[in-house]
């Protein structure tokens, strides 16, 4: 091998899936250069990620693609609670229209085909440079910048980029994890399952949504990905192996609830694997200017659907704070909020999942009756149905960017709302990349340009509206919101809060003069 000359660029980005790209088009849409590397040449062709809520397609939608994914992708209908006879023990049905993110609640795809979309959109972007095929060797970070060796499998030489940021989004066996000596902390979960993926020449006619069988020694799962593809997982028993399900004939005892009547000729098994879900969490997420993102930085079981979307979240948090920094409008000590707002949120969202998972799966006999007994009678408490297909996240714990008040219900740490407004664009599409003010009471003319000279667009709440509601279920009359649309400090006194943010929004840091976040 021959070593090539150093390169210098301000992010380099380890991993192409879709938190790396995410995040790499991101940092783009804000004129930062960046690098990202992969060890796969193409798209990775085997489907992991099904599901993304519509937090995370607005995500996809601030990316560019939101109408090319959706003509990929299928909303779908709710969850059905089975037991292992197949009966229905609950059902809770999801409104597929559009919710207060914008975007359906719950959404399957084929994780090909969203990466394929990803980078192709990240080609429109002349200053993010995608290479695959290549294998990171070696991190050093001297506090000056990163340096990051890697080998080009396709002619043998190794390269060394200098970046002032490396983010490691390259998967729960993270080589950039293992440089910045952060291990994964284990949550006690650990469980076998395979994954058949199966196409059909004919419509298996089924309730479109995500099927659960409650059963805790054969758990399973059904869900419709696209027009003719589906997927089953199975919890694996002792002693087995995804190589006793590798043919149709064998696989099909556990899809005949499915597939009845529908001839072998009209079923082509695509795939058949085992995965091994884990929950756990790195217990640091940083180094200097190294960041884990993604799998590198967490695995979620997949009761809930959020494992992808974990990482693109990771990535919606640091991309426009490390832009910032990069672009002189923001201190490095921003930096500091990422793990303390995405660790936390992550290891709820695992939570989340292994309860799910406990609840649906778990006790044995005991639990069976329980849910035999318990399940169908939840729909008479009032509020929890909607609660069960409700995709909203936990808010984000307080750092230098999430200013939360004493009072509970307040906004910060939340998203904002992403309505259609009054002239028939959607918020986000008037806001942009940057910070919005939201307020029922319009600031003062003077106060308003102030804002927009700092970058911050003024969306004025008219009463009766969305936006208008959403602010008085806060407690607030106006809004600070941040580019990732968390909502950064709401009150009720719009003069102080138009003040504060003249203070700490859009300011040059200098080295004298770092911009307060406090």
């Amino acid at each position: 091998m021959t070593d090539k000359a150093i390169r210098h660029v301000p992010v380099v980005v380890v991993g192409a899936g879709p938190t790396g790209v995410t995040a790499a088009t991101l940092l783009a849409q804000y004129g930062v250069e960046c690098l990202v590397l992969d060890r796969w040449p193409g798209v990775y062709p085997q489907p992991r990620a099904v599901h993304l809520d519509d937090e995370i397609y607005r995500v996809i939608a601030r990316l560019g693609i939101a109408d090319e994914f959706a003509a990929i992708s299928r909303p779908t209908l709710g969850l059905r609670l089975l037991d292992n006879r197949f009966r229905v023990l609950a059902e809770f049905n999801r409104d597929t229209s559009r919710s207060r993110n914008g975007f359906p609640q719950a959404n399957m795809f084929d994780q090909p085909e969203l990466e394929a979309l990803l980078r192709t959109n990240l080609e429109r972007f002349p200053n993010a440079q995608l290479r695959g095929d290549t294998e990171v060797t070696e991190v050093t970070d001297n506090g000056k910048y990163v340096r990051v060796t890697f080998a080009d499998r396709s002619d043998g030489q190794v390269h060394h980029v200098d970046s002032a940021y490396l983010l490691g989004c390259d998967g729960a066996n993270s080589v950039v994890r293992a440089q910045i000596g952060s291990v994964m902390h284990d949550l006690k979960f650990e469980q076998r399952w395979l994954v058949a993926d199966v196409a059909a020449a004919a419509d298996l006619h089924q309730w479109e949504g995500v099927h659960q069988i409650c059963d805790p020694v054969r758990a399973g799962t059904y869900m419709r990905i696209g027009t003719a593809r589906y997927r089953w997982e199975f919890q694996l028993l002792a002693g087995e192996s995804a190589d006793d399900f590798g043919t149709l004939e064998s696989l099909r005892p556990l899809i005949a609830p499915w597939t009845a009547g529908v001839d072998d000729g009209d079923l082509t098994l695509l795939r058949v694997t085992e995965y091994t879900f884990r929950a756990q969490i790195a217990d640091r997420w940083r180094r200097g200017n190294v960041f884990i993102l993604g799998d590198a930085a967490h695995l979620t079981p997949p009761f809930i659907g959020q494992g992808m979307g974990a990482g693109l979240r990771d990535a919606m948090n640091l991309a426009w704070k490390i832009a910032g920094v990069v672009n002189g409008t923001l201190s490095i000590d921003v930096l500091d909020s990422y793990e303390q707002e995405r660790k936390p949120h992550a290891r709820a969202m695992i939570r989340l999942a292994l309860t799910v998972g406990r609840s649906m799966t778990g006790g044995g006999r005991l639990g069976n009756l329980v849910r035999r007994v318990a399940l169908p009678r939840l729909r008479l408490v009032p509020g929890l149905r909607e609660k069960v297909v409700d995709s909203t996240t936990p808010a984000l714990h307080s750092s230098a960017l999430v200013r939360r008040a004493r009072r509970p219900g307040g906004l910060a740490g939340t998203l904002c709302p992403n309505p259609v407004l009054p002239d028939g664009d959607r918020l986000d599409d008037v806001v942009g990349a940057g910070f919005a003010m939201i307020t029922s009471t319009p600031p003062g003319a003077q106060v308003a340009v102030s804002l927009r000279q700092r970058g911050v667009v003024v969306v004025v709440a008219q009463p009766g509206t969305v936006l208008a509601m959403w602010l008085r279920r806060g407690y607030a009359t106006a809004a600070l919101v941040r580019p990732d649309r968390t909502v950064m400090r709401a009150g009720r006194d719009v003069a102080a809060l138009c003040a504060w943010t003249l203070t700490t929004v859009g300011r040059r840091s200098t080295a004298s003069e770092p911009i307060p976040l406090h």
